[in-house]
């Protein structure tokens, strides 16, 4: 039975006609024609299932883009972070060393990327229709999978909270009936090793099973070097380290050292299907590839080079503190099961469960001056427990040729306690912030919801949908000396008294959606949508006084967005264009302060609703097969966007005015060829071009320079060249990342550059090579 609901007669023709070339039509459309009779047709139907029904994906009134396993790997994309390069309004990266084991995301220019289980993510990530609820660990490998659906624009009725920016769901294959496995090695540039295998077996006539691994590691490509070792005789005094090499080099940061596995059970009876899922991942990798970019007064020395740092994640001794290290080492471990239950109740009738459990620990160390030693050092050492548990209801019925309509509740609870040690001594020199944190901190949401999809007439489709989430979050600040006493001794900013204080923050609210679709030929389908989302609201975080947790609690923010789109099928199907507009009214923006005046003054790191503002954009794909065997994709996205009022709290860092998506254009482009050999086979070259345009950042470092307050636009090539054999179930590709060598810095680190004088960059990752073989079974 299919485990989605299917909406209309013409996707249930399509499934039974070709099932395959609708899992893999829009992102490899060569590859759906070889399972497909019609060998005129280049891009058949393929299925979504956004609105909680299985549907065409080019009769769905949403802006979506669809990726498949194979266009993943003719792309070189083996992690989510990817994605961004191809997809319009979408932003991915990994995060710097200070966010742990974290992603970043934003789609349109609405997201989060602090890591802090205080805050809420602005992008819905979800793997097998579970949703995923933190930035922590969230750089997934796409390990064995079917599809990716990149959904943009909020989604408040459909995926619910957090889904303000849009929602990125990652569908793993599921087990079937036929015996079939794979198993592919990489070998590449800075010692770079992967393999990664599936294997699906029957294991009955009605229960079949599925497991897939991976394990990749590589040396980083930041030399930490050690400052010592490469002056002796240095101005600062520092000596060199006991473990240094011979060419002071301590260590790479930057490095991969990732272990993943999954397994899947499906049982399938006359009308019922059950599918139990579990996975497993580990990472023990160096901190992030970072590097100075700014470095004054005392840390003038400081500066080394494109590739190159002298931070050592240690401290001298001063305060409570002897000498110590906090470590430059990353550690994730996590897991999750989940069960997922299709009951058809009737032929027009199906009922939905899915049940989950998560839990992961993240350890790392932070060296927030990225220095060697420094009087207004700054350092900490960090472990993250947290475990997750959600139930989802869904039921699906067709009321006829009238209407499609959804309802469904949904269960979420969740706790993360964050240990960290804290050391810093860049607020006021010679008189360090020192303290131990083991704080608890709870949050659960519960929603109902509801999608109505009415066919008035064959040709036009109005659909509207609702939901309504209540959430609370509590958060209870732990604050003791480094041995774990108490009270805090000394206290010289007054954080003694958070100790045990639990700030709350609830509410409420009511997404909306209303959209309106109408098929002018089977070639032409355009649309109209308004709808509605938010992020969840929370609690500061980092409070320096009990005010500033107390009355530090902010409400959610809420965009309201309106957008008219075409989806094309044209030239006999071979090319597919698809186009997309929006506005976006974005109101109570969650922004830092700097000016803590209306909550007991003191530092300030109060987060508060504080702005408001619009966004607006134009997005277009294309994919086309002018000819058989020739690949042709292509987005584009126009985005430009501004503050309408900015509290005057916030400080000069936003103003009103300034833009808030960033940056205003992207573009991506691939093309590929595959040749055949007369009977050894085809060989198949591909090539990847994506551009992000210059990237507003602020005004954080215009003492330094006004040159930062953008990152450099920056244009990044891949290439592929793969052999199949003739049976193509044996590949070998040679592929280059980074084709141009382009040195790039997506993300800086810049909080404590008004105190310690210093900054730091995340840099790309350079050229590199690596040679894979595939064999299929």
């Amino acid at each position: 039975m299919n485990t989605g609901f299917v909406s209309c007669k013409a996707v249930r023709i399509a499934l039974a006609s070709s099932a395959s070339a609708l899992v893999l039509g829009f992102a490899n459309p060569a590859l759906a024609q070889d399972d497909a009779d019609d060998t005129t047709s280049a891009n058949p139907v393929i299925v979504v299932t956004a609105q909680f029904r299985e549907q065409a994906l080019q009769d769905t009134p949403l802006a979506i883009t669809a990726i498949n396993s194979e266009m993943l790997s003719a792309r070189n994309q083996d992690d989510i972070e990817a994605i961004a390069r191809q997809a319009p309004s979408v932003t991915l990266n990994e995060m710097g060393g200070a966010y742990g084991a974290s992603m970043g995301a934003s789609i349109r220019g609405i997201g989060q990327f602090d890591f802090n289980p205080a805050y809420e993510p602005g992008v819905g990530l979800y793997i097998d229709d579970v949703y995923y609820p933190t930035l922590t660990g969230a750089n997934f490998d796409l390990l064995d999978l079917d599809r990716v659906e990149v959904l943009r624009g909020p989604q408040g009725t459909l995926t619910g909270r957090n889904s303000i920016g849009g929602a990125i769901k990652l569908f793993s294959q599921k087990p079937n009936p036929t015996p079939s496995g794979s198993v592919e090695a990489s070998y590449g540039s800075r010692n770079r090793m992967e393999v990664r295998g599936s294997a699906n077996f029957p294991l009955t006539d009605s229960l079949y099973g599925r497991v897939s691994a991976v394990h990749k590691e590589q040396d980083g490509y930041v030399d930490q070097i050690d400052y010592g070792c490469a002056f002796p005789n240095n101005p600062e005094g520092i000596m060199p380290a006991a473990t240094t090499n011979n060419d002071c080099v301590v260590d790479k940061l930057g490095g991969v050292n990732y272990s993943g596995v999954r397994g899947s059970l499906l049982w399938e009876g006359d009308r019922v299907e059950v599918m139990i899922i579990g996975d497993y991942q580990h990472s023990d990798r160096t901190s992030a590839a970072e590097v100075p970019i700014i470095a004054e007064g005392d840390a003038s020395n400081f500066l080394c080079g494109d590739f190159c740092t002298y931070a050592s994640w240690a401290l001298p001794a001063a305060g409570q503190a002897g000498n110590w290290t906090t470590g430059n080492r990353n550690e994730f471990t996590g897991w999750g099961v989940s069960g997922h239950i299709d009951v058809e109740l009737s032929d027009t009738m199906q009922l939905q469960s899915i049940t989950a459990y998560r839990e992961y620990n993240n350890k790392w160390g932070t060296d927030d001056d990225f220095t060697p030693t420094l009087t207004r050092a700054a350092g900490g050492y960090n472990d993250l427990d947290f475990w997750f548990v959600s139930q989802e209801l869904r039921l699906n019925v067709e009321l006829g040729d009238l209407a499609d309509l959804t309802v469904g509740g949904f269960y979420s609870d969740q706790r993360s306690v964050y240990f960290t040690i804290q050391d810093i001594r860049y607020i006021v020199p010679g008189l360090p912030l020192q303290f131990q944190g083991d704080d608890p901190i709870n949050a659960d949401s519960k929603a109902a919801f509801a999608t109505l999809i009415l066919h008035p007439t064959p040709n036009m489709n109005i659909t509207g949908g609702i939901r309504y989430t209540e959430e609370h979050k509590d958060y209870t600040f732990q604050r003791r000396n480094l041995d774990g006493t108490t009270p805090l001794s000394p206290d010289p900013f007054g954080l003694g008294p958070l100790h045990d204080l639990t700030a709350v923050y609830d509410g409420d609210r009511v997404d909306w959606r209303i959209s309106a679709d109408y098929r002018f030929s089977p070639e032409v389908l355009a649309y109209v949508t308004a709808s509605t989302g938010f992020k969840g609201g929370g609690v500061t975080a980092r409070p320096f006084i009990p005010q500033h947790a107390l009355q530090g609690s902010f409400g959610p923010e809420t965009v309201t967005s309106y957008e008219g789109g075409l989806k094309t099928d044209l030239l006999d199907n071979r090319v597919r264009l698809n186009i997309a507009a929006f506005y976006n009214k974005y109101t109570d923006v969650q922004l830092p302060l700097s000016d803590c005046t209306e909550y007991g003054g003191g530092p300030c790191a109060v987060i508060a609703n504080a702005g408001d503002g619009k966004i607006w954009g134009v997005e277009a794909e294309l994919m086309a097969e002018p000819v058989e065997g020739l690949m042709i994709d292509a987005s584009l996205t126009l985005l430009d966007s501004e503050y309408d009022e900015v509290a005057a709290a916030v400080g000069t860092s936003i103003q009103a005015g300034d833009p808030i998506v960033s940056p205003t254009f992207q573009a991506s482009a691939g093309i590929q060829y595959e040749i055949e050999m007369n009977g050894s086979g085809s060989i198949t070259p591909r090539i990847d071009i994506s551009h992000r345009g210059e990237d507003f950042r602020g005004y954080a470092l215009d003492a330094a320079s006004t040159d930062f307050r953008n990152y450099k636009a920056y244009t990044l090539g891949n290439a592929r060249l793969t052999w199949r054999n003739e049976d193509r179930d044996l590949s070998i590709a040679l592929e280059v990342t980074n084709l141009f060598d382009t040195y790039y810095q997506p993300f800086r680190f810049d909080a404590v550059y008004g105190f310690a004088g210093t900054a730091y960059a995340q840099v790309g990752e350079p050229r590199e090579w690596r040679v894979s073989v595939r064999k299929d079974f």
